[in-house]
């Protein structure tokens, strides 16, 4: 209800000229969802920090903010509470008059921004010469959801993947091809290469055996930064080869798709990179080493601690491509806001290179860079997710043994009610619901934090879990097929009419998802979508619950249509808020 608060600002603002003086028109209001809905819907906490400037206690200022607040059109009289809390309920008019404005609306109220900006998600960026595991996971599901939710609003996103696609993984990779796949340098055919995992598999087993191999490896890389034609041949192979096996992952994942650049795009750039730093007076020799010393940062002797920025060998390193990229980004693509949803461990990194783009000019007030740090996906011991044999669990097999376990709950469950469906409606529903409990699960944390991942809790019915959101939406689709209802057909101008409690409360939490989104676009965490559409699910059975609830179907009219606009608009948001965390509905489960 963005727009509830853009009405009550400014009758704040008068208020408070009238109770204490023009000079206080501008003071901010602090409007807030009330802390408690005993309470009301908002709360004002303005009187709290003027009591020392005007000289009275809060509550007796905000007693005199109220006798002066006009906002009886909308909301029930303004109240006073503890200290000095200026309580609001609006009106159940202004609500139905609300729901009524969004219901012909297919975006649900939600206005696009005014000002757009041209906005850089760098994500999921795996380095495409191992093979994707669950640390690959975050990434790419963080890295989409913000993507969608910004673009959804109105902002010009671009998804770009900075893959790993240069340097010393490659070499073992390169030698593999061209000692056991020699004719792929030689055709234009497409060669059945295998798949990734097994190409991977048998190179690391060669290079971990046989010392020749190794060395063979190593001279790999050097032709290929020497832009030696066949390694170069080979490399773009493997690096098709790797495309083409983690393109397979994210589309089972629903990962929309977006542009890659590589590391290799920006090797042609490091130099002038280089020189540019070094014309601005940011570099200094150290060791042999081209370095930047970075404010804020210190070695264990206490001294100022050195980005290396090209080596002494004259080689470069990632904080070399990172910077190129924050400068092309600025100068080239003329971006204004880029995100990094990256790990928390590169924390440190990310604050070196911002200080450095920032010294260099390139990231001025004008673009944000901004680092969204994401904690590590855990096994139940607490520990890394990882196999029984110690290696990181790969994406894969994770995805696929939550479809296997979607796909047993499903049949349980089916079995127990005694219903008969197809394979095919099996196969559908046991896969959106093992990738969607997979990335709901992870997107439901806070992603500053670590998380546990337990396939039990996050294919639950019960609970804040994909499942439980699924089967709201279908839930509604059913009271759709039990009446004959076709709600498309209910009409845009259908009087709502909110009388119970359960009612207003349904309203009111669907009148807020605006205000989530908005949040959202600043802070970038994605929770607070799962916990508002969780809240929302909640609420939705409370209202449709047989004892605390109100009948819906069974409804004397204006009471059952107007229901029936209210069931079809939280299936509505249901629907956009889940396609907004990249989750795909099911009309039936």
């Amino acid at each position: 209800m963005k727009e509830t608060l853009e009405q009550l600002k400014p009758r704040f603002e008068q208020a408070l000229a009238a109770a204490l003086g023009a000079e206080y028109a501008g003071v901010d209001p602090i409007l807030v969802t009330a802390s408690n809905p005993k309470f009301g819907d908002y709360q004002a906490n303005v009187a709290l920090p003027l009591a020392k400037q005007v000289g009275k206690p809060p509550r007796a200022i905000a007693e005199q903010i109220v006798l002066k607040l006009d906002v009886n059109d909308f909301c029930e009289n303004p109240t006073v509470a503890g200290p000095g809390f200026i309580n609001l309920t609006l009106k159940p008019a202004y609500l139905e008059a609300q729901l009524q404005k969004i219901n012909p609306d297919p975006r649900l109220g939600i206005a696009s921004v005014k000002h757009p900006k041209k906005v850089i998600v760098d994500y999921p960026s795996p380095n495409i010469a191992k093979e994707m595991h669950v640390g690959h996971l975050r990434p790419a599901v963080i890295g989409d959801c913000l993507s969608r939710i910004l673009e959804f609003i109105g902002h010009d996103v671009v998804r770009l993947s900075h893959v790993g696609d240069w340097g010393t993984p490659f070499g073992m990779l390169i030698a593999y091809l061209q000692k056991a796949y020699p004719e792929a340098l030689t055709t234009d055919e497409n060669l059945n290469l295998g798949d990734l995992s097994s190409f991977y598999r048998q190179a690391k087993k060669q290079f971990d055996t046989d010392e020749g191999f190794k060395e063979a490896a190593r001279q790999a890389v050097v032709q290929l930064q020497a832009g030696e034609e066949k390694t170069i041949l080979a490399w773009k192979i493997v690096c098709q080869l790797s495309s083409k096996a983690y393109r397979v992952i994210y589309d089972l994942m629903g990962i929309a798709s977006f542009i890659e650049r590589g590391e290799s795009f920006y090797n042609p750039l490091l130099a002038e990179t280089i020189e540019e730093l070094e014309a601005k007076g940011l570099v200094e020799i150290d060791a042999g080493a081209k370095c930047i010393f970075l404010e804020g940062f210190t070695n264990k002797e206490g001294k100022p601690l050195p980005l290396i920025v090209q080596k002494s060998d004259g080689g470069y390193n990632y904080a070399t491509t990172d910077l190129a990229a924050i400068r092309y980004r600025v100068n080239v693509d003329k971006a204004q806001r880029v995100i990094y949803p990256v790990g928390a461990e590169q924390t440190n990194h990310f604050a070196q290179i911002f200080q450095v783009g920032k010294r260099a000019g390139w990231i001025t007030d004008e673009v944000e860079f901004f680092h969204a740090p994401f904690g590590l996906v855990l096994g139940e011991d607490g520990s890394k997710l990882k196999t029984r044999s110690g290696e990181a669990v790969r994406l894969k097999d994770l995805l696929d043994e939550a479809i296997a376990h979607a796909r047993k709950d499903l049949e349980s469950r089916l079995k127990e009610e005694g219903r008969e469906e197809t394979e095919e409606f099996i196969n559908h529903v046991a896969q959106v619901i093992g990738i969607s409990a997979v990335k709901y699960a992870d997107l439901s944390q806070n992603r500053n934090s670590n998380y546990i991942f337990s396939y039990d809790k996050m294919l639950a019915l019960q609970g804040n879990t994909a499942p439980y959101m699924l089967y709201a939406y279908a839930r509604i689709q059913g009271i759709s097929r039990k009446g004959g209802i076709d709600f498309e057909q209910l009409g845009d101008n259908v009087k709502v009419v909110l009388q119970h409690e359960t009612e207003l409360v349904l309203a009111k939490h669907l009148l807020q998802l605006d205000e989530v989104i908005s949040t959202i676009e600043e802070d970038l965490l994605p929770n607070r979508l799962c916990e508002y559409l969780f809240q929302l699910s909640q609420k939705f059975n409370q209202f449709y619950d047989r004892d605390r609830g109100v009948p819906v179907l069974n409804a004397e009219e204006p009471q059952r249509t107007s229901r029936l606009v209210l069931c079809n608009l939280t299936a509505r948001t249901l629907k956009l808020g889940l396609s907004l965390l990249g989750i795909p509905v099911l009309e039936r489960m």
